[in-house]
């Protein structure tokens, strides 16, 4: 795990490195014939990666992407209508029949149908109109790391060549500097603060919200932390009743417009007793862990989540955990 965690640089340089012709050319089509209505179709970490892709196409192109309950017609069978529709699947093996069956499903009825996927001879990448192939090679370990840091590019280059927004094309151009960068940046202030929890709240919001559910799923397969991750907005209705002396939280907030209220969020819980774990960008009052600057804000979050991941990988092994064997799961999930 922590081997692939630290390739995660050269996998993006990579990726960068390829395809382009092709993100240009799904770019022109969107603008050309914009679709009237979008969905993502991914489980687990995808899904994660998958919801970054979606904040970007809302945020910067102003339409609104569902995100697919696979369920619909895997089990339920149901005549979702196609005409309009563009469908992204995200995956890094491509193998599951409740992300293949409704990409195949929507490209027959005539839907544009994208898969970024790790396995360019997968059922999945076979489905799709459109192949992205994230060119992040074997990922043997069972919690993604480079596949998903690999996923989140592609996301943004899909938003940027929809958009045709240059800025975010350079800042994705510059990203493999700031990946080295951050798989270097020093976040063992939270293997200390988390050896002994058995549970805690990851908090983001906005773009950093991605993040958020990624660093909740990998606190619980790798270390068997009962993680949950909540939007800084969320965490002040329900979940907060939770919050006690000592309650261990990990909060992300990189730079962008989500960033102040995160900030407000993180000093209320502190006074209410909690125990906060600040991730922000240098300079940031309280902030325990750093956070690395891409190019842009849109960015950032995907220098978090490479920063994040070492951390959580010596910190399930000072647990006694081994994160590169997680008890009951496998690589390759195949649900319907």
């Amino acid at each position: 795990m922590l081997a692939e965690a630290q390739e995660a640089p050269q996998v993006v340089a990579r990726q960068l490195a390829q395809d382009a012709e092709r993100y240009r050319a799904l770019g022109a089509r969107l603008r050309q014939a914009p679709p009237a209505s979008l969905l993502t179709i991914a489980r687990g970490s995808s899904d994660h990666a998958a919801h970054y892709a979606a904040y970007l196409v809302m945020a910067r192109l102003g339409r609104l992407v569902t995100s697919m309950p696979m369920s619909l017609v895997t089990l339920y069978h149901s005549k979702i209508e196609c005409r309009g529709l563009a469908s992204f699947a995200f995956s890094q093996s491509g193998q599951s029949p409740d992300v293949v069956g409704p990409t195949r499903y929507f490209r027959d009825g005539g839907a544009v149908t994208c898969a970024f996927v790790n396995d360019s001879a997968s059922p999945l990448a076979q489905a799709a109109e459109w192949l992205f192939p994230l060119h992040a090679g074997p990922e043997t370990s069972v919690a993604a790391t480079k596949s998903f840091i690999a996923q989140l590019v592609a996301g943004a280059r899909l938003a940027a060549a929809w958009q045709d927004d240059t800025a975010l094309q350079q800042a994705l151009q510059a990203l493999p500097q700031a990946l080295e960068q951050a798989v270097r940046a020093d976040w063992s202030p939270a293997v200390a603060a988390l050896r002994d929890v058995d549970r805690l709240f990851v908090i983001g919001r906005g773009l950093g919200l991605p993040v958020a559910m990624e660093a909740a799923l990998k606190f619980k397969e790798t270390c068997g932390i009962q993680a949950e991750a909540f939007s800084a907005a969320e965490i002040q209705h329900g979940p907060m009743a939770l919050i006690e002396q000592g309650y261990p939280l990990l909060v992300f907030a990189p730079r962008g417009p989500a960033q102040a209220g995160v900030l407000e969020v993180a000093r209320a819980m502190r006074d209410r007793g909690a125990c906060v774990l600040l991730a922000a960008p240098a300079g940031t009052p309280d902030a325990m862990l750093p956070l690395v600057e891409a190019g842009l804000p849109d960015v950032d979050p995907v220098c978090a989540i490479q920063s994040f991941y070492p951390m959580v990988e010596a910190l399930a092994r000072a647990r006694g955990n081994n994160p590169d064997s997680p008890p009951h799961l496998k690589k390759v999930t195949r649900t319907s």
